[in-house]
């Protein structure tokens, strides 16, 4: 079974599936919590291949009933691999709705809801889960742009419901539901941020090349007869 560009509705609906028979029950990822795992996978500063990423999304390994059934689970994570791969080049204006984040929210989310209904919570905790697999990187890239750090927090908010303060002794201000509908709504937009600063940082800068300096004591290239250094190198 090939890859697909992206999934569809029911093979969205196949993978929650395997999700919640096979990886829930042993400490695994539900498709919510998935997505935000590919989408740090997506952006991180180094690739991790399949092989290494593949075994946390279930917990435990499962065995699968036939040779069959494992080609078809692959398949299926790697199109969410490559609808998620998709859909960090996008930004929120111009993010098709088949590569939108998947993520529950309620039927009609901009009403009025209560503030302990926590969406955005298995997203973010899969893209922690994702950060980890490359730390060492992640930190570099933190230390260096504060921006980062910024989406960071933002994320943080998701996965543990609050706000800290200066004192991190103190609890911290726990987030409305309207502000994790703003931190969702901006998700396109951080992870295409994120993305580009990952192409500046793998892109090979040309280095500046230099034309060969004279021995001092040389000829001068422009031609006056003179050495070097009494000429263009004085």
């Amino acid at each position: 079974m090939k890859a697909p560009a992206y999934l569809d509705d029911q093979q969205i609906e196949r993978l929650a599936e395997l999700l919640e028979q096979r990886a829930v029950p042993f400490k695994g990822f539900n498709l919510e919590a998935l997505d935000g795992y590919l989408s740090a996978l997506a952006v991180a500063p180094e690739e991790v291949p399949f092989e290494q990423w593949q075994g946390p999304v279930w917990g435990t390994p499962p065995r699968w009933k036939d040779e069959d059934e494992r080609v078809e689970v692959e398949a299926l994570l790697q199109g969410h691999w490559n609808m998620v791969s998709q859909r960090v080049r996008h930004g929120d204006d111009d993010l098709p709705d088949h590569l939108a984040p998947l993520l529950w929210l309620p039927e009609e989310p901009e009403q009025e809801q209560e503030d302990e209904l926590d969406v955005g919570r298995d997203w973010a905790f899969g893209f922690f889960r994702g950060v980890e697999l490359g730390e060492i990187a992640w930190d570099k890239w933190l230390d260096e742009e504060e921006w980062i750090d910024e989406i960071f927090l933002r994320f943080d908010r998701l996965a543990s419901g609050e706000v800290l303060g200066e004192d991190p002794e103190q609890p911290g201000t726990p987030i409305s539901y309207r502000e994790r509908l703003e931190i969702i709504a901006s998700l396109p937009d951080m992870l295409a941020d994120l993305h580009q600063h990952r192409i500046q940082a793998l892109t090979p800068r040309e280095p500046i090349r230099r034309e060969a300096t004279p021995d001092r004591n040389a000829p001068c290239p422009c031609g006056s007869g003179k050495k070097y250094k009494k000429c263009c190198g004085a």
